[in-house]
């Protein structure tokens, strides 16, 4: 499992850093779409719909979103800050709802177990996430600052395997994910504090202005964020009565699975680029 789950991760990372190198930001705003589609499909599934026209109807209200966004805020050509900030600021606003939620399952579930709800959520995980990613790639080196958040989520997720492995012992969410613990999560977060150093060492001219204090807030904040996205998934999961999203991805599960951290992490670190004045 774990040599099937690191070539699909392999695979996974050289895709991603070629659509990154040879595609133009429309094109990466479709890729990135039609994988935040497949994440779609499977929500619906968590979130209640069984019928494959009412799949496809969430799946089509989700591309409307992305469509009406897309447009509204120039996406694809030069996205106006001032449309595009209060959403990211609205994604980071609901992810402290989430975590509220999170802390105090299974009793929250009265406020969201319903589809409607579930549904709502998953609108709120997968196109405020969608559209981060594509705001970013506006930016200057917004290339390289798309990877270098993927990089500081799959660090803090390294990180707290080793240390949750080798060190856990106190439960983190047992509610909602029994394997996760303190230590793991501290654990992930030194990693991600260790990536954000050298990050700073090597920032471009554009974000030589941004403090190392600023850039560790950036990604202390971001690598929180990826821990709540990821625990948000699994807590609709496992309301919903399933262990993955999908099983799309040999070793990984669903594109869901996949997606959950990054959902979280990058309105936070796009917003807190903004805010440090990228």
């Amino acid at each position: 499992m774990l040599k099937q789950r690191i070539i699909t991760a392999l695979i996974m990372a050289g895709l991603f850093l070629a659509a990154i190198a040879f595609l133009s930001v429309p094109a990466l705003a479709l890729a990135i779409a039609l994988i935040v589609l497949a994440g779609g499909w499977e929500w619906s599934r968590l979130a209640g719909w069984e019928s494959a026209p009412a799949r496809g109807l969430f799946v089509a209200v989700l591309g409307s979103v992305l469509g009406v966004i897309y447009v509204t805020c120039g996406l694809g050509q030069n996205p106006a800050r001032e449309q595009v900030q209060p959403i990211l600021g609205l994604a980071t606003l609901w992810w402290s709802f989430a975590l509220l939620w999170i802390k105090s399952y299974p009793g929250s579930a009265v406020l969201w177990s319903n589809r409607w709800m579930r549904s709502l959520i998953g609108l709120l995980v997968l196109a405020p996430a969608w559209t981060a990613a594509i705001y970013l790639l506006s930016f200057s080196q917004g290339g390289l600052l798309l990877i270098s958040m993927v990089v500081i989520v799959v660090a803090a997720d390294v990180g707290a395997y080793f240390s949750g492995k080798s060190l856990g012992k106190h439960k983190l969410a047992p509610a909602v994910s029994p394997a996760k613990t303190w230590e793991g999560f501290w654990g992930g977060e030194i990693a991600a504090a260790a990536v954000g150093v050298a990050l700073w060492f090597f920032l471009p001219a554009q974000g030589a202005h941004i403090s190392l204090l600023a850039v560790l807030a950036i990604v202390v904040a971001t690598s929180i964020a990826s821990v709540v996205g990821d625990l948000t998934v699994s807590m609709v999961k496992r309301e919903s009565g399933c262990k993955d999203s999908g099983s799309l991805l040999p070793g990984h599960g669903g594109f869901l699975d996949r997606l959950d951290s990054l959902c979280g992490a990058a309105p936070v670190f796009t917003l807190g680029l903004v805010l440090a004045g990228w």
